[in-house]
């Protein structure tokens, strides 16, 4: 796998951005690691948690080693702390992920597939709810969405939790009396996919069962399950740790309906 970091201008975010691509390439000659590349390979855009940046899947993860057996490109971008929202008092978050990054990615690296049908994405906790609402909100754009230990109810998340004070959450989404129902909740962005979205989209979730986030993602599934959407779900023991999400970033891969001759 070939291993790039990245700088480059956001016209949404207006500003220059930081993302970790790694490619897929022959490596028949690699000690301890055989990769396969192609001109057209699918592609997973990986998002990180709150207290992390785009290194992060790379430094607690062997994230390369796990695409590589797939011939899998993925996408590892720095988003701040703005969960993946267009921000009430901050930037277009949500447009930069949901359309620009793919669209940028796709010029800079052609052998990236356009194909919605090769385009995933995954993250946890707080991009295990980004990851979510793009399979939600963007299947124009990705076919297959996971998310691992996700903030999957963010009222309960702004309500419930002390992950942030409450001037932090207006500055994402406004007037907190509002987000319920919004286009941020992912309970009615479910709802609304179910009813509106002309592209079908692959959900995937797992938690702790010993996570603070665990009702939440129950809640979710069972949401989700009620509207017959289509949705893999997994629990097993575990914490809000990366002891688990490296075991599971590999479930997510092997779940990944990956075509034959994609790559």
């Amino acid at each position: 796998m070939a291993l790039l970091e990245m700088t480059a201008y956001s016209q949404i975010l207006a500003t220059e951005v930081e993302f970790f691509v790694i490619l897929p390439e022959d490596t028949k000659g690699l000690i301890g690691m055989e990769g396969k590349g192609d001109a057209c390979c699918p592609t997973l855009y990986l998002l990180h948690g709150m207290s992390d940046d785009h290194s992060i899947w790379l430094r607690r993860t062997s994230i390369e080693r796990y695409a590589a057996e797939k011939g899998l490109a993925v996408v590892m971008p720095s988003t701040d702390l703005a969960f993946y929202t267009d921000m009430a008092m901050g930037e277009n978050y949500w447009q930069f992920i949901s359309d620009e990054l793919p669209a940028m990615c796709r010029s800079f690296f052609p052998q990236l597939s356009p194909r919605r049908e090769d385009t995933f994405v995954a993250g946890l906790s707080m991009g295990g709810y980004g990851a979510l609402k793009c399979g939600l909100r963007a299947s124009h754009t990705f076919s297959c969405a996971a998310g691992l230990s996700s903030c999957a109810d963010i009222v309960d998340t702004v309500e419930n939790t002390k992950l942030a004070r409450k001037e932090f959450w207006e500055d994402i989404y406004g007037d907190l009396s509002h987000l319920k129902g919004s286009f941020n909740d992912l309970f009615a962005a479910a709802e609304d996919y179910r009813r509106q979205s002309a592209f079908p989209v692959k959900f995937y979730m797992w938690c702790g069962t010993e996570d603070y986030l665990y009702r939440q993602t129950v809640r979710l599934r069972d949401h989700m399950m009620a509207l017959k959407m289509d949705l893999t779900y997994e629990e097993s023991p575990g914490v809000h740790a990366w002891k688990y999400w490296d075991a599971k970033i590999q479930s997510v891969i092997n779940w990944l309906p990956i075509r034959k001759g994609a790559y």
